[in-house]
């Protein structure tokens, strides 16, 4: 055997066992990535519940509120009509839609918690605006009647100008639409006024009424419009500042998880690995014959064990030679 010098070598083997901290760090992992699960789950329910609110209560609601104006703005053109032509017709047309306009309000009423006192105002002024029109057929009974021929030229003008906004109404969007059939009832409305009152003094303040309270439900139905777009256009506003922290939260998170991983993927190698390389350089000094070893272990779990146990092997085989 050939004598060498007596060489140390230093086993430095930090921290507990190699299975504990392997075991810590991967608690530490799942750890933080607890509340990115958490985060990511938040975030989607929130922005489900935020675009469920939009597609199924307020865009429908406002949908709502603008046929429900269409058909309060046709049961006035059947009130005018009938009041101009005695067609029994035109009635029904005007009963046909309050009862449509009734039903679309309850839609509303039903779908939107918030919307409760208006609607139910809108409820009282169609009740109000029926009562007004059946006394104004009432008053339809008495003498009084005006030039059939006038009463019908305006008619026909009146027609004749909606046709025509409805011809070209495939251009324009349906809320410009709407602004202007409103726009044209009310432009029409002192001359029919006039004309019912030229041809039946005693429905004068009957029309009026009737004007008055049309034009309140009108507005009503205007208003449960705009606040219910305003809604949507606050929900679209919560939806994406949510997720602006969303990204900023998961960003944050999940960078700290990153750093963590890397910093985990240099330090527990490194701590594992070193202390081999230095075992294995021992054991091969000891197994070429250059001379005795001396290993200093220091710390405690799996390496240090096996260094202590290698030494001991490489003593006895010195011994036995």
């Amino acid at each position: 055997m050939r004598l060498g010098i007596r060489k140390s070598f230093k086993i430095l083997a930090p921290g507990s066992s190699l299975r504990k901290r392997v075991a810590y760090s991967l608690t530490i992992a799942r750890a933080i990535l607890v509340p990115v699960i958490f985060l990511a789950v938040y975030y989607l329910f929130e922005m489900g519940w935020i675009v469920d609110r939009i597609v199924n209560v307020d865009a429908p609601a406002a949908t709502l509120a603008q046929r429900a104006s269409i058909e309060m703005l046709e049961a006035r053109r059947a009130e005018r009509n009938y009041l101009l032509l005695h067609d029994q017709s035109y009635l029904a047309a005007n009963r046909e839609s309050i009862e449509k306009t009734k039903g679309i309000v309850s839609q509303i009423h039903d779908l939107e918690a918030e919307d409760a006192g208006s609607t139910q105002k809108a409820l009282r002024s169609l009740d109000l605006y029926e009562q007004r029109f059946a006394t104004a057929v009432s008053a339809m009974a008495q003498p009084g009647l005006g030039d059939v021929d006038r009463i019908q030229s305006v008619v026909r003008a009146y027609e004749k100008d909606l046709d025509d906004l409805l011809r070209r109404s495939r251009a324009k969007r349906r809320a410009q639409l709407i602004d202007e059939l409103r726009t044209r009832v009310g432009s029409f409305d002192a001359q029919i006024t006039e004309t019912v009152r030229a041809g039946n003094p005693a429905l004068a303040q009957v029309t009026v009424d009737l004007q008055s309270s049309s034009q309140e439900v009108l507005e009503l139905l205007a208003g449960l419009e705009t606040e219910n777009w305003t809604r949507v256009q606050g929900d679209h506003k919560e939806a994406r500042q949510l997720m602006r922290h969303a990204e900023w939260a998961l960003s944050i998170v999940s960078a700290i998880t990153l750093l963590f991983s890397v910093w985990v993927s240099f330090i527990l190698p490194r701590q594992v690995v070193k202390p081999l390389i230095s075992l294995r350089e021992a054991v091969d000094h000891a197994a070429q014959g250059h001379g005795a070893i001396d290993l200093e272990i220091e710390g405690r779990g799996e390496v240090a064990e096996l260094a202590k146990s290698v030494h001991n092997l490489i003593v006895q085989l010195r011994q036995s030679a």
